[in-house]
C-alpha cells in the first residue's frame, strides 16, 4: 500500500490526482509500458519532457512505490526502470483515457496511438487490459532476467 504523507483530503479522486495528476508521471508511466525503459527513452518521447522534471517524477514515482529500476550491468550508470505491480495496475486508466480522448478530442492523434486505436477497436476492454498488463509482466521479468549479471 501507498503511504499517504500529506493527507490535504479524504476524497479518492483527489488523493490518487496528488500522487499521479500532474502532467508527466502518467506520460513516464505510459512510456514504461511502450517498452521505453532508461532516462534517454523518456527524453526522447514526442512530448519532450526536461531533464530535471523528468528527473523529479522519476524519484517522485519510485518513492511512491509504482516504478523501480535496476542497473545495466553492461553500464552501471543506466538504470533501467521497469512498473512495479502498483504501477501495472494504473493501466485501465491509461486504456479510459485514451479511449475517451479518441471520442472526445478533435485532433490527430501520433501514429502509434492510432495504430493502437485500431487493435483494440471492438474487443472487449477488460480482456484488453488483462492481456496488456499481463504482457508487460512479461516484459518486466525478462528485463529483470537481463540485468542479472
Amino acid at each position: 500500500m501507498i503511504k499517504i504523507k500529506n493527507k490535504r483530503s479524504t476524497c479518492p479522486v483527489s488523493t490518487a490526482l496528488e500522487i499521479i495528476g500532474d502532467q508527466w508521471s502518467l506520460i513516464i508511466v505510459r512510456d514504461l509500458f511502450l517498452e521505453r525503459t532508461t532516462f534517454s527513452d523518456f527524453r526522447n518521447s514526442p512530448e519532450k519532457i526536461s531533464t530535471n522534471i523528468l528527473s523529479n517524477r522519476l524519484r517522485k514515482l519510485q518513492d511512491l512505490d509504482l516504478i523501480s529500476y535496476a542497473l545495466n550491468p553492461k553500464n552501471k550508470k543506466i538504470k533501467v526502470y521497469f512498473l512495479k505491480d502498483a504501477g501495472i495496475d494504473l493501466y485501465p486508466l491509461l486504456y479510459e483515457l485514451s479511449i475517451w480522448s479518441k471520442k472526445h478530442l478533435d485532433m490527430k492523434f501520433h501514429p502509434l496511438s492510432e495504430d493502437w486505436y485500431e487493435a483494440v477497436k471492438g474487443k472487449d476492454s477488460n480482456e484488453v487490459i488483462s492481456q496488456i498488463s499481463e504482457n508487460y509482466k512479461g516484459f518486466r521479468e525478462k528485463v529483470l532476467k537481463e540485468m542479472i549479471v
